[in-house]
């Protein structure tokens, strides 16, 4: 992996100086430049006397940060300092993860999104249109950066909020901010691209403050040929280039995926990395039940990529363990808009169909639930509130210990709070959310839920194949990535109700999901060179540490 020149390691006649180096923010230090570097990068008289640590600094960061009143201030700061000082900024993540992640990410970077054109200031990545047909590559080219990693949407699909166009970017940015902080990947090797392709949302086109294309979505062969023209670009402008899909729309999703994945280094993380967590997530409620993977029944309210990715990983991991494709796919059942998908119903989406049992139609989650007698509903159709207490109280009459995961973000959307599942279920049930809430006291109890979040994956699956050279991203990567987060749980967690490691352990997580990653593409002849002697030591190598 390549390392970029940093104040620390390069000489000064290979740096910028003055006002140009404190604009900089892979190399600017602000006051904790040393008064030799003053001298020497012609910073004399730009700064105030005092030389700050780094610890100084964060302190300082944090300390304002939160004398702020909103979540969406704090965002702000955020990208301030992301934008001045990118050591700075990821040392503060990092060392604050479970108070920063939900800031720079789910669930404070919907509201972002929505309000992107009023809190917009420095562009990050790039913005990509159909007005740039045919020169991509240069486009490309004007990236200053050797990018291993790009994270790409086109904004049609923005978690749980739908089509934000261009002001979908804040997901991007927020992905790959967690790619270094969690995962160690440089953020100089990250790339966000927007495909800025317009928007159907009239409240944008609208908006006089909105930052993209004011037109409807291009679709159709127009659509697929930027697309296509993209991925090419990427590929030749940057050589082995991971590319991660983001919030794109179903019909979008499933397709592209489907397109690509067999000749790019490419996944998308709304089905496979949704799917990984999801999975890690079972695993870990059934060290708590005593149950086995192949004896569950699980009822997704959603029937589109995050239930379907979770489904199809889950139907794998069912047959690892020995059930046959029929059983396994008859275990899991799909609710979406229309109620239960059956097999006799007219004009189903081709990814339904899989998940299209005989069944008599049912009309609403409730009714499948009393029916079906499912021992894990899973929540991912974005519709809040719908774990109804009537819902979670049928969970508890036919379970002993029932598995609830309101996976669905931001926090508007969440299917039900944690304190909701646990009262509505009297503490039994084994609960994982997509959005981050406080632990509960319930019967003298404390009980800790945590967040079902991607970003216990996708940073460890990303380093895994840039630290590889790995050609493409497998289902069998993210199998590994599932099996290696469940086992990172240990038995505290279990007890206080924990499905997944505390979030500050998360560079631990990633490095193994890595070394877990990796080991598949060496084993399956999809990396680059040899083996390493030391796997996970090869992987930590590569894992960047934000200092001075």
């Amino acid at each position: 992996m390549s390392v970029p020149v940093s104040v620390s390691a390069g000489s000064p006649s290979d740096l910028p100086r003055g006002m140009a180096l404190l604009r900089d923010p892979l190399l600017n230090k602000g006051t904790a430049f040393t008064e030799e570097e003053r001298d020497a990068l012609g910073l004399r008289g730009f700064l105030p006397a005092h030389v700050f640590s780094m610890q100084a600094q964060a302190d300082r960061v944090m300390a304002n940060l939160r004398g702020l009143t909103s979540d969406l201030a704090k965002y702000v700061a955020l990208n301030e300092l992301h934008d001045r000082n990118e050591a700075l900024f990821f040392r503060v993540v990092s060392d604050n993860i479970d108070e920063i992640q939900p800031l720079i990410y789910t669930p404070t970077v919907g509201l972002a999104c929505q309000r992107f054109g009023y809190i917009f200031q420095r562009p990050r990545g790039l913005f990509i249109g159909p007005n740039d047909r045919g020169h991509i590559a240069e486009l490309l080219n004007n990236w200053p950066y050797p990018a291993k990693l790009i994270v790409v949407t086109d904004g049609e699909r923005i978690l749980g909020l739908g089509d934000l166009g261009a002001n979908g970017m804040g997901i991007p940015v927020g992905k790959l901010s967690l790619y270094s902080a969690c995962a160690g990947v440089h953020p100089e090797l990250c790339l966000p691209v927007m495909l800025d392709v317009g928007t159907n949302n009239e409240a944008l086109l609208n908006d006089p403050y909105y930052i993209g294309l004011r037109q409807r979505r291009l679709g159709g062969a127009a659509y697929d040929e930027l697309v296509d023209e993209f991925m090419t670009a990427a590929r030749e402008v940057f050589p082995g280039v991971l590319i991660q899909f983001e919030d794109f729309a179903n019909h979008s999703a499933f397709r592209l995926l489907q397109k690509y994945r067999d000749k790019a280094c490419v996944f998308n993380d709304d089905i496979q990395g949704t799917a990984a967590v999801a999975l890690a997530g079972l695993l870990s409620a059934l060290r708590a039940t005593g149950g086995n993977l192949n004896d569950q029944r699980l009822l997704f309210l959603g029937a589109g990529e995050a239930a379907t990715g979770i489904a199809d990983l889950v139907v794998s991991a069912m047959m690892a363990q020995g059930a046959s494709e029929a059983e396994a796919l008859r275990r899991n059942w799909l609710v979406d808009s229309r109620g239960l998908v059956v097999k006799n119903r007219p004009g189903l989406s081709e990814h339904k169909l899989r998940y299209a049992h005989e069944q008599a139609p049912i009309g609403d989650f409730l009714t499948a639930i009393r029916t079906l007698k499912p021992t894990a509903i899973i929540g991912v159709a974005a519709v809040g509130g719908a774990f109804t207490p009537e819902v979670l109280q049928a969970m508890t009459e036919i379970n002993d210990r029932p598995i609830v995961f309101a996976l669905s973000n931001p926090t508007s959307k969440s299917e039900c709070s944690a304190e909701e599942a646990y009262r509505h279920t009297e503490g039994r049930a084994l609960f994982a959310c997509g959005s981050p809430y406080d632990p509960v006291q319930l019967n003298g109890k404390t009980l800790v839920p945590r967040q079902g979040n991607n970003s216990y994956i996708f940073p460890g699956v990303g380093l895994g194949a840039i630290a590889s050279g790995a050609r493409l991203v497998t289902d069998e990567m993210f199998m590994a990535a599932a099996y290696t987060l469940a086992h990172l749980v240990d038995e505290a967690d279990i007890l206080q109700g924990s499905l997944y490691p505390a979030l500050p352990r998360i560079r631990e997580v990633s490095a193994h999901i890595g070394a877990a990653v990796a080991e598949v593409a060496y084993r399956r002849g999809l990396a680059t060179g040899h083996v390493p002697n030391d796997l996970i030591g090869h992987v930590q190598s590569q894992m960047y540490d934000p200092h001075y």
